[in-house]
């Protein structure tokens, strides 16, 4: 008996035209790794597939009913990666502060939905494998075949910048592909805080505090006024 492939990532999509629908649905059934969990054509119906699926990725599409696409994603506590679908070009700065994995401009090539897969599913595995991570002391980070050790003593502050992250250490600067808030996710929150949607600090390297700002190795960085209530450091 043969065994059955195992779907690897679960999507949905969000999506309110049924052609764009189709084409998407067509697409991910090619992709042994990929599992479409769910479709909805709405905000509110798809929180509810958030709930109740753990979701890897997310197709949506910015034009939906109601509350539109980059609303909702705002809303969303820990969201999966999304790769956006519409036929506007001019959303693309705004996806890049919402950590947005790709953009597919309709009508959707099946070249261009390869090309945003294999993107994802690297953002994935560095996810992943971030970490061998050590509970106090290090993590490793992949980048490309190598992985690099960084001591997180040594950690002065991360950096987004669009898909890449910049982590600004004692001796230098390494930059990997990853969003964020997936970065976020493993550092421990008694070393670590985010204090805004593009920074994350060392509570013990903090030099200078207020209330909009934060100083650290000579670098004001600003704070967010969602994180504010975050700062009790």
């Amino acid at each position: 008996m043969i065994p059955s492939v195992t779907k690897k990532y679960n999507c949905i999509i969000v999506e309110d035209e049924p052609i764009a629908t189709e084409i998407l649905e067509s697409f991910i059934s090619r992709d042994q790794d990929l599992n479409l969990a769910g479709k909805c054509a709405d905000a509110v119906y798809a929180s509810s597939l958030l709930s109740i699926y753990d979701v890897d990725l997310m197709f949506l599409d910015l034009h939906l009913p109601v509350v539109k696409g980059f609303d909702f994603l705002r809303n969303v506590k820990n969201p999966p990666f999304v790769i956006v679908t519409t036929a506007y070009h001019q959303y693309a700065v705004e996806g890049y502060e919402l950590d947005i994995a790709d953009y597919l401009m309709k009508p959707i090539p099946y070249d261009r939905f390869l090309a945003a897969i294999d993107k994802f599913k690297h953002l994935m595995e560095a996810e992943d494998a971030l970490l061998e991570v050590s509970e106090r002391d290090f993590i490793f980070m992949n980048s490309g075949k190598k992985k690099v050790k960084i001591i997180l003593h040594d950690i002065f502050y991360i950096e987004s910048l669009r898909e890449y992250i910049h982590i600004h250490t004692k001796t230098e600067t390494f930059t990997f592909k990853m969003p964020i808030s997936k970065i976020e996710e493993i550092l421990n929150p008694k070393m670590f805080v985010r204090i805004h949607k593009s920074y994350i600090i060392s509570k013990q390297k903090i030099e200078i505090k207020s209330a909009n700002a934060i100083h650290i190795n000579g670098k004001r960085l600003p704070v967010g006024r969602t994180y504010k209530t975050l700062i009790e450091l």
